[in-house]
C-alpha cells in the first residue's frame, strides 16, 4: 500500500509550506494494482499540525480505469467512483479566499496605470491636516532606513491615493496578509529592509502574474533579462518570474545589489525602475547630490512618481486606521497546500478533472506555468501545487494518472506543441514593411503569442522595436533574411547602379526598383545607417560591379 509520510504545515502565507512531497516510503504499486487512499479530518484550530496517516478506500485496477475511462469521469461523480472526500470545511474557507485572490489579480491595471501617470505636483482636494501628516511621516523615517520627509509632492500622492484609490489600497491591504510573510521572510534572510514588501504593491498590485506593457512580469515585474541574470527560468511553457517564491529571492537579491552600488536604499528603489544607468545620469546632473528627493527632476518621469509612491503606499499602509482604511480580515493566513515533482507533461485541465479542483484554482496556486500546461524536462524538476487532500488523490493514483494521460495525449488530433526552451529565444528588431502576422509566419508562432510574450496591447509595431520570439526551430530559421542572388537584370532592364540625388533615402530609392529592400540596399552597399551624399553610386545588385 502507498503510504504517505508525516508531514508538518505551517500557517505562514499563501506559498509558503512544505518542501515538495517526500518520497514515498515503499514503491508504488504495479499499475494494474493502485490502491486508492484519502486523510482523514484536520482541525484548522492549529498553526502546525501533522497530516495523518492516510486509509485505504477501495482497490481499483488502473488498467480498468483506462479502458472504461473511469479516471477521466473523476469530475463527474468523484464520491460514487472513488469515495474521496475533501476537508469540508477546509475547502469552503480557502475557496473564499482564493475568490478574493482572483479578483484582486485584476487591479494590477489600475495600478499599473496610476503609478506610470502619477504627477507628483498636481493638487488634490482630499481633506489632510498637513501637520498630522508631518508628525507621522518623521515617526516612519524614525524607524525606517528610507529618507522619508514631508514635501508637498508626497502630500499629492497620498492625497491621490486617498482620493482616486480608497479601495484599491483597502484590496491590497486584504490580500497583503497573504503574501506579506512571505516577503518578510525573505527580505530579512537577505537583510533587507522588511518595508520593502510594500514595493511590490507599487509593481504588481500584488498579482503573480501580472504583465506590463513593456513586458516586466511577476509579483516584482522582472524584465527577461534581468530574470535570466538571477536564474529565473523562461520558457514557451515556464516563467518562474511569476513565481512567488523564486521570484521573491530573486528581488531579495536584486535589490541587495543595487544597496551595494549607491548605499542608499531611496536610490536602489529608483534604480530598481529605471535602471542603474539612469539614476548614475541623475546623480552626475544634479551636481553630484545623491539624495533622492534632490536627483527627482533629473529622473525619468516614470521613476519622478515611483518612490513617492512607494512611500505613500507604505506610510497609508501604517497608518490605514487614521484614514478609515479597512480591509477583510483573514482568520488565517495561508492555504492547507503541498506540492509534488511531477513525472510527465500534464495539462491543468487534465489535472482538474483528475483531481476535483478548479482550474482558476490550479492557476491561482501554480502561476509559473504560462499555458497551463506543466512541462517534463529531464534534468529539471517542475511542481505541481494543489490543497493537501487534492495532493493526496494525486499521488496515491499517480501511476494511473500519467498512464491515463499518456493514452490521451495520444489520441489527441492536434498534440502540444514541441516544449521550446529559453535558449531557443531570439531577438527580433522590427524592419519597414513589418507586421505581426508575417513576424510570426516566418518563425511559426502566433500572432497571440508573440503579443504575449512581449506585453503588445495592439498589432501595432515601429521600426526598430525589439521583439522576443520563441522560435521552435532557430537552427532553421534565421533571424536575418536570406541573400538576394538576382542579379537585378530582370526588374532592372540592365540598370544596377543608382546615383543618389538631393532628397533620396534608402526608403524612395528601394520603391523604384521593385524587389529591393532597404536591407538589400544597405548589405550590397555596405551601409549601416540612413545617411546618403548626393553624387553616390549604389549597388542595385549583389553584383561585383
Amino acid at each position: 500500500m502507498i503510504m504517505l509520510k508525516k508531514r508538518y504545515y505551517l500557517g505562514i502565507a499563501l506559498y509558503i509550506f512544505s518542501l515538495p512531497l517526500l518520497s514515498q516510503e515503499k514503491e508504488t504499486a504495479p499499475i494494474s494494482e493502485v490502491k486508492i487512499i484519502e486523510s482523514k479530518d484536520i482541525p484548522l484550530d492549529s498553526m502546525a499540525l501533522p497530516l495523518l496517516e492516510a486509509k485505504p478506500i477501495n482497490l481499483i485496477k488502473a488498467s480498468d480505469a483506462i479502458k472504461d475511462n473511469s479516471l477521466a469521469a473523476v469530475t463527474k461523480d468523484n464520491t460514487a467512483k472513488y469515495d474521496l472526500k475533501d476537508l469540508e470545511n477546509a475547502a469552503k474557507y480557502d475557496s473564499l479566499w482564493m475568490k478574493e485572490l482572483l479578483e484582486t489579480n485584476a487591479l494590477f491595471e489600475d495600478m499599473y496605470e496610476e503609478v506610470t501617470t502619477l504627477d507628483p505636483d498636481k493638487t488634490y482636494e482630499t481633506e489632510i491636516n498637513t501637520d498630522s501628516l508631518k508628525a507621522r511621516l518623521e515617526r516612519l523615517n524614525q524607524r525606517t532606513p528610507f529618507n522619508i520627509a514631508y514635501n508637498p509632492s508626497l502630500e499629492n500622492v497620498i492625497k491621490s491615493f486617498l482620493n482616486r484609490k480608497r479601495g484599491l489600497m483597502e484590496r491590497m491591504l486584504t490580500v497583503s496578509q497573504f503574501y506579506f510573510p512571505l516577503f518578510e521572510e525573505q527580505l530579512d534572510n537577505y537583510d533587507i529592509p522588511l518595508e520593502m514588501k510594500y514595493l511590490s504593491i507599487v509593481e504588481s498590485a500584488l498579482n503573480p502574474k501580472a504583465r506590463s506593457r513593456v513586458g516586466a512580469t511577476g509579483l516584482w515585474q522582472f524584465m527577461y533579462s534581468t530574470g535570466k541574470m538571477y536564474k529565473l527560468d523562461v520558457s514557451s511553457y515556464v516563467d518562474e518570474r511569476s513565481d512567488p517564491i523564486k521570484a521573491t529571492e530573486a528581488a531579495c537579491k536584486y535589490l541587495g545589489k543595487l544597496y551595494d552600488i549607491f548605499e542608499d536604499w531611496d536610490l536602489a528603489l529608483a534604480a530598481y525602475n529605471s535602471g542603474p544607468g539612469n539614476v548614475n545620469k541623475a546623480i552626475r546632473r544634479s551636481g553630484g547630490y545623491k539624495n533622492y528627493w534632490n536627483i527627482r527632476r533629473n529622473l525619468p518621469r516614470e521613476t519622478a512618481g515611483y518612490v513617492p509612491a512607494f512611500i505613500a503606499t507604505m506610510y497609508l499602509f501604517e497608518y490605514a486606521e487614521e484614514y478609515g482604511l479597512k480591509a477583510k480580515e483573514a482568520d488565517r493566513t495561508y492555504f492547507v497546500t503541498d506540492t509534488v515533482h511531477v513525472k510527465s507533461l500534464i495539462t491543468f485541465k487534465q489535472i482538474s478533472e483528475l483531481v476535483g479542483v478548479d482550474t482558476e484554482e490550479i492557476k491561482l496556486l501554480n502561476p509559473s506555468y504560462k499555458l497551463d500546461v506543466i512541462p517534463f524536462i529531464e534534468g529539471k524538476n517542475y511542481s505541481l501545487r494543489l490543497p493537501v487532500a487534492a495532493l493526496g488523490k494525486f499521488v496515491a493514483n499517480e501511476k494511473a494518472i500519467y498512464a491515463h494521460v499518456k493514452e490521451e495525449l495520444k489520441s489527441k488530433e492536434s498534440p502540444l506543441p514541441k516544449l521550446v526552451k529559453a535558449q531557443d529565444q531570439i531577438r527580433y528588431k522590427v524592419r519597414s514593411g513589418d507586421y505581426l502576422g508575417k513576424i510570426a509566419s516566418r518563425y511559426g508562432v502566433g500572432v497571440s503569442q508573440i503579443k504575449r510574450w512581449n506585453g503588445l496591447r495592439s498589432n501595432n509595431l515601429r521600426i526598430g522595436q525589439r521583439l522576443t520570439i520563441f522560435t521552435k526551430n532557430p537552427a532553421v530559421v534565421s533571424s536575418k533574411k536570406p541573400k538576394r542572388k538576382s542579379s537585378g537584370t530582370a526588374n532592372l532592364k540592365g540598370v544596377k547602379t543608382h546615383t543618389v540625388k538631393s532628397g533620396d533615402s534608402l526608403w524612395t530609392i528601394s520603391k523604384k526598383y521593385p524587389g529591393i529592400s532597404i536591407e538589400n540596399l544597405r548589405e550590397w552597399n555596405g551601409i549601416s545607417g540612413n545617411n546618403l551624399k548626393p553624387g553616390t553610386k549604389l549597388k542595385l545588385c549583389d553584383c561585383s560591379s
